[in-house]
């Protein structure tokens, strides 16, 4: 990144490193339609075999990674439970009622708050009341400040629902964040829940793509949503070879964006202890003021609420660019 500017609006600003570049140009391709593109096959059995599932979908975003796993186990007037502001219900456009005709209903506090999911579960109770079906983790948790869910707080999710046979989905956007700061191990994870969305696109920093991770049947059926949303692809093994490349190469750097994280964590006033991964979320008394005032002094950052000031690290913030941030930052917030 250039030193006269640092992006930590996202992770999802990182560019294709000059090697990722390399494997995405020698890709060998086929039509993913058809099943026969041997570098996103390669792509998809790995990541499942990574958190012990039978079976992988690539996707060309996670919004719709999301969209898929989540209407595999539930369908039409059946609701979905999940913490207030996760990602699924904040920040992807209402899709998952306009395309699978499913609600939500959330609870306000922690990412998993046993005792809410208690509370706010409906078995089926007759003609007037609409059903849970399955419960939302995040993790790490977007809105909550890249928090990382503990392992046994998922655990307790997973054994409720597996005491009244409902699904378990995981939105795993920033998982690789979570398996690296805490150590717990992909397949760990990816026992908690039914189905998976795991994102390529941010820290490990592929130009595109997620997966849906889950069984053989579920899979299948995604890949049919898939086709029937817009979302089927050709020659796409361009893209799953630069997930294949992050894979190798970008997981365990990201150590380096989580003190990256608690440097600017730091120098807004915050514990750095406090930060689990790579967001950075400070309260400030007029975030979008403080945006445009670091924007002047070439840094980049997003206001994600009126008071709220989000700082993201990645790929393409060295530890020079998050120095500098952080000497911006002090000055604004002093």
């Amino acid at each position: 990144m250039s030193a006269a500017l640092v992006d930590l609006r996202s992770d999802t600003v990182t560019r294709p490193t000059g090697s990722m570049r390399a494997a995405m140009a020698a890709a060998e391709v086929g039509d993913d339609v058809y099943g026969e593109d041997p570098t996103v096959r390669l792509l998809e059995d790995r990541v499942a075999a990574l958190f012990g599932k039978q079976a992988a979908l690539f996707t060309p975003t996670g919004s719709m990674a999301n969209v898929l796993a989540v209407r595999s186990l539930v369908g039409v007037g059946e609701e979905v439970l999940c913490e207030a502001s996760a990602h699924i219900a904040r920040a992807e456009l209402g899709a998952h009622a306009a395309f699978t005709g499913l609600t939500m209903r959330t609870w306000i506090g922690r990412p998993v708050e046993p005792a809410q999911i208690a509370t706010l579960f409906a078995p089926d109770m007759g003609p007037f009341f609409v059903p849970t079906r399955a419960v939302s983790m995040e993790n790490t948790h977007n809105f909550g400040g890249g928090a990382v869910t503990p392992l046994e707080d998922m655990r307790a999710v997973r054994r409720f629902a597996d005491e009244r046979g409902i699904g378990v989905h995981l939105d795993g956007a920033r998982i690789w964040n979570a398996h690296v700061a805490t150590g717990t191990p992909l397949e760990a994870y990816g026992a908690t829940a039914d189905v998976l969305a795991v994102c390529l696109s941010k820290g490990l920093g592929a130009p595109v793509g997620s997966l849906v991770v889950g069984s053989t049947d579920a899979v299948a059926e995604a890949r049919v949503w898939r086709k029937r949303l817009g979302g089927g692809m050709r020659q796409v093994g361009v893209l799953a070879a630069a997930g294949l490349h992050a894979l190798d190469h970008h997981v365990e750097r990201l150590a380096e964006d989580h003190e990256n994280a608690r440097l600017l964590a730091d120098a807004c006033g915050l514990d750095p202890a406090s930060v689990d991964t790579n967001i950075v979320v400070v309260d400030v008394p007029d975030a979008p003021g403080v945006v445009a005032a670091a924007r002047e002094h070439g840094v980049l950052a997003s206001a994600v609420g009126p008071r709220a000031l989000r700082l993201v690290t990645h790929l393409d913030v060295s530890r020079e660019d998050a120095e500098t941030a952080a000497r911006v930052l002090t000055k604004l917030l002093a």
